[in-house]
């Protein structure tokens, strides 16, 4: 198999399992075919106006001024006397789209779903707007969309502001919900007029829904502390007062709607959300109008341990937590709508003002409704399943599910309300727990079959190495065997018993995939048995000891990258252990001035992975200081290299324009920052100098002189132009301390190499990439080449992981992509900051890059290595994903699953990108006549 073979099938492996973590754990949960279940009594309202404050935290709503006063007077009052309130508790993602289907569909989306857009629905679902009669909605492009698109029929109606107007940088995004306001009071005056549309509000099951954009947008632009985050909450306060006394008044004051106001997700205090902070799952909840509960004013102590009740001065108020999902029967309840057929929310009772007969029977009809979709779910799985294969949830049979069914309708007839609601709510609890049993009912057999495939792909490469870049004794009969034909057609076999049987249960084509993958990969391992047997033959000639201290000291070493993700100050202990290498290595003694710089350089790096990830204000100034760092050492290496390798005069006016770029951009961020504090909006000049740096960040390294040197400062250059632009504090310094450690490691790889007694080596400043490769110079793979395939990881995730947790959707700072653009647009943006990752990453590739050149070692071999170390800690996490429990806990190690796998592919891809910025040439894999297994 020739080395580009090699590479695509690789890559073809580790995509396939990349996106199984995904068909695995993040499949949709959804059902369809159910009937939808309304209660049969006559509901209390006749129309519901929902109020969604997006971004609004619940200590922000709850929260007295220092006076003792409210800044939302109006809602206060409403707790406090006629409706009833709580703590809505989201779930991860916490962003716009999920908590939106959570609050009107009543399910949670399975994370992915974040990354499919806000505008559409990645899968078909039901909703409270479905089910009403008519919906009238007012809000943001992003949101109301998504409900109307996915609405059976045409009666949901939206009306929506140009997406340009959810600017980061306006001079007031409280507008944006007068704007709502002021279309709702101007929709509802046009009704006094239009017979038509007056006869239609005056029906029933009618939904108002009214989403509010405005406190998210402060939030994200100033903070949700800023005087403009909270001045905008006293704005919507005012504006739902208006509203109800508006509502009331064209209905002539009938009773008969019903208010829900809440919130979609909370925000850090950064201004950010996405993860499971606190500040980002609690929003706040207020119920009130027909058929709620008044305020109930309460003297013992409540079950709530989290001091809430203390700090927001409600503690003489009952509080009532409900699930964000919760909200969705709650509202279809009131208004006697179906509740939406893919919902596993439980109706919370206590913000219901109803006779107990009518809890009774929405409680059951709940209860029917969640059971009609765990037989759904039984049903699919059970026709997906050979009959002797099936395993039932044993909770639930069919004779158990009408026997609960049953026990409910005779005591609701027997008018024992309280024990049906008790039952009813068993019959939800295990039907939601069979809903998860029977969703995941093939994630053993998908994860076994992956795993399997990855310990075969692992084991092929480990095999490839030393079988290609290991000096083995080689059994001479073994080198000219012919393949195994029976091994061949055992595989065969294999093969199809597997098809037979996915065929026989219609399983989905990627099930084939996971399945039959380990197949071939197994079917290499085994036909390069003679490998191992090469290897025991060897043994007695090779350092056992010492290899056997090089796989204790990796083992390890995988451990605490592993340990990293969830710790980041482990890479701080890494990086003081790794600046002891020279000493321990006796390095020290031969070349002290750079086992000097490589144990400071060590060390001022240490200092980024205990920084604060998030929450940190912006500081400008360290932006500054960042670039001036930048300029001083670019200067002190043009100086100090005059003599040894000479400028051509292109070159020189090449290295002074990106000089004097670099101190552009490290002034734009200040500039840009400085106009949107003054509410002046970006400056266009601004923003056209950040795209153009960021288009030329690649190009412009390809016209300097490919000299090793020279290559590598044009590369270090131009990515820190751009991550200048991309940063806000304390991070701008990490690229410049990363470059000054990767030119010390260069260096000192050559000192380690001429320790190890290689003959040959040549000049650091003397080496071009473009030159062609001296095949006989290429050496064999030594023990010691362990270590900088090591060293290269752990760069590579100190790259990730020194001034951001990439595992986490609100480590970023949205300040960081102001120079590029203000208007909210997540997939730019996010792209944006995923480029500001790569960035450091892309250095310590060069940099790796270098080192296979400078040691005189093949590209494939060390790549190869990386690829061994980089498939361990996939599957460490893997297992990781297996053994825990909560979702919170797999949700963690699947995302490192993810980043991992993300970084390997990322390796195999950019090595291509390597390639070209350093030797300016369009190919892959330096020129060899080597050809693998």
């Amino acid at each position: 198999m020739r080395m580009i073979t090699f590479f695509l099938v690789g890559l073809t492996v580790h995509v396939v399992f990349f996106l199984s973590i995904f068909d695995i754990y993040f499949t949709s949960p959804l059902v369809h075919g159910m009937t939808p279940q309304s209660t049969p009594l006559a509901p209390p309202a006749s129309r519901l106006v929902l109020v969604v404050a997006d971004g609004l935290r619940a200590d922000s709503l709850f929260t007295l001024l220092p006076n003792g006063s409210s800044r939302t007077p109006y809602l206060r009052s409403v707790i406090e006397n006629t409706g009833t309130w709580g703590v809505s508790h989201t779930r991860v993602p916490t962003e716009s789209r999920p908590g939106h289907v959570a609050l009107i569909a009543g399910f949670y989306e399975d994370v992915s779903a974040v990354a499919k857009g806000w505008k559409e629905n990645p899968v078909e679902f039901d909703s409270v707007f479905n089910e009403s009669r008519h919906t009238w909605c007012w809000g943001s492009p992003d949101i109301l969309p998504m409900f109307a698109k996915g609405a059976s029929g045409d009666h949901v109606y939206t009306h929506t502001y140009p997406a340009q107007e959810e600017d980061f940088a306006s001079t007031d995004a409280s507008r944006l919900d007068t704007w709502v306001f002021t279309q709702v009071k101007s929709f509802f005056q046009s009704a006094k007029s239009n017979s038509t549309l007056k006869a239609s509000l005056l029906k029933d099951k009618n939904v108002f829904f009214l989403h509010l954009l405005g406190i998210d947008t402060n939030g994200h632009a100033h903070r949700p502390m800023s005087q403009e985050y909270l001045d905008n909450i006293g704005l919507v306060d005012t504006g739902v007062a208006e509203l109800v006394s508006m509502v009331e008044d064209f209905f002539g004051y009938d009773g008969r709607t019903a208010y829900v106001f809440t919130s979609d997700h909370g925000m850090t205090n950064w201004g950010s959300h996405g993860a499971g902070h606190p500040s980002e799952t609690l929003t706040p909840l207020v119920v009130w109008g027909a058929g709620v509960r008044n305020a109930q004013k309460v003297t013992e102590p409540q079950p709530y341990n989290d001091g809430y009740l203390q700090d927001w001065k409600l503690e003489h108020f009952r509080r009532v937590d409900v699930n964000q999902a919760d909200i969705a029967p709650l509202m279809a309840s009131l208004i006697g709508a179906p509740i939406p057929v893919n919902s596993v929310g439980v109706l919370p009772l206590l913000y219901l003002n109803n006779s107990d007969q009518f809890k009774a029977e929405s409680m059951y009809t709940n209860a029917i409704q969640v059971l009609e979709q765990f037989k759904m779910k039984m049903s699919q799985k059970k026709e997906t399943t050979l009959s002797f294969l099936f395993t039932p949830y044993q909770v639930l049979t069919e004779s158990k599910q009408a026997e609960f069914t049953r026990k409910a309708r005779i005591l609701i007839q027997l008018e024992k309300y309280n024990d049906a609601i008790s039952l009813c709510r068993s019959l939800i609890s295990y039907s939601l727990e069979g809903l998860v049993y029977y969703h995941t009912y093939d994630r053993f057999f998908l994860g076994c079959s992956v795993v399997l495939g990855f310990v075969g792909w692992t084991s092929y490469v480990v095999l490839v190495i030393l079988k290609t870049h290991a000096s083995l004794h080689r059994h001479p009969n073994l080198t000219k065997q012919n393949p195994n034909h029976n091994l061949a057609r055992l595989c065969m076999c294999v093969a199809v018993v597997i098809t037979a049987f996915l065929l026989i249960q219609r399983s989905p084509i990627t099930y084939y995939i996971y399945c039959l993958l380990p197949v071939p990969v197994w079917y290499s391992v085994l036909k390069e048995s003679g490998t191992v047997t090469d290897l025991i033959r060897s043994a007695p000639s090779l350092p056992l000891w010492k290899c056997f201290g090089y796989f204790v000291l990796v083992a390890f070493g995988i451990e605490l990258l592993v340990v990293s993700f969830f710790h980041r100050a482990m890479l701080t202990v890494g990086l003081v252990v790794l600046s002891l290498w020279p000493l321990l290595s006796g390095l020290y003694h031969k070349a002290k001035f750079r086992s000097l710089s490589w144990f400071l350089g060590c060390l001022c790096l240490a200092a980024f992975p205990l920084m604060p990830v998030v929450g940190r204000e912006p500081n400008l100034h360290l932006v500054t200081c960042a670039g001036l760092l930048t300029l001083f050492t670019s200067a002190c290496y043009l100086w100090s290299s005059r003599q040894r390798t000479p400028l051509h005069p292109s070159d020189r006016k090449q290295f002074v324009a990106q000089m004097l770029h670099v101190a552009v951009c490290a002034y734009v961020p200040s500039l840009t920052h400085s106009s949107l504090q003054q509410k002046q909006g970006l400056p266009l000049l601004n923003q056209i100098i950040s795209w153009s740096t960021l288009v030329s960040s690649i190009l412009v390294p390809l016209l300097s002189s490919t000299r090793l040197f020279h290559r590598l400062l044009s590369i270090f250059l131009s990515l820190t132009s751009t991550y200048l632009l991309l940063s806000t504090g304390s991070e701008a310094l990490f690229p410049p301390v990363l470059s000054w450690l990767m030119f010390v490691w260069i260096n000192i790889e050559q000192e380690a190499l001429l320790a190890q007694g290689v003959s040959g080596r040549q000049e650091l400043s003397t080496i071009d990439f473009s030159a062609n490769i001296d095949i006989t110079k290429i050496r064999q793979l030594k023990l010691d080449d362990i270590r900088r395939s090591y060293f290269f990881v752990f760069f590579i995730i100190t790259a990730f992981f020194g001034t951001g947790n990439i595992a986490s959707i609100n480590s970023f700072d949205p300040a960081s992509v102001y120079c590029f653009l203000t208007v909210f647009n997540p997939f730019i943006m996010g792209g944006l900051m995923m480029w500001k990752v790569i960035i450091p990453f892309i250095i310590v590739m060069c940099t790796f890059e270098t080192i296979q050149v400078a040691t005189q070692l093949s590209s494939r071999s060390l790549f190869l290595i990386v690829l061994v170390i980089s498939d361990l800690m996939a599957l460490h996490f893997f297992f990781l994903v297996q053994d825990y429990g909560s979702w919170l806990d797999i949700g963690t190690s699947i995302s490192h699953y993810v980043i991992v796998m993300s970084m390997t592919i990322f390796l195999m891809l950019l090595s291509v990108v390597t390639h070209i910025l350093t030797s300016q040439r369009l190919i892959l894999w330096r020129r060899s006549k080597m050809h693998f297994p």
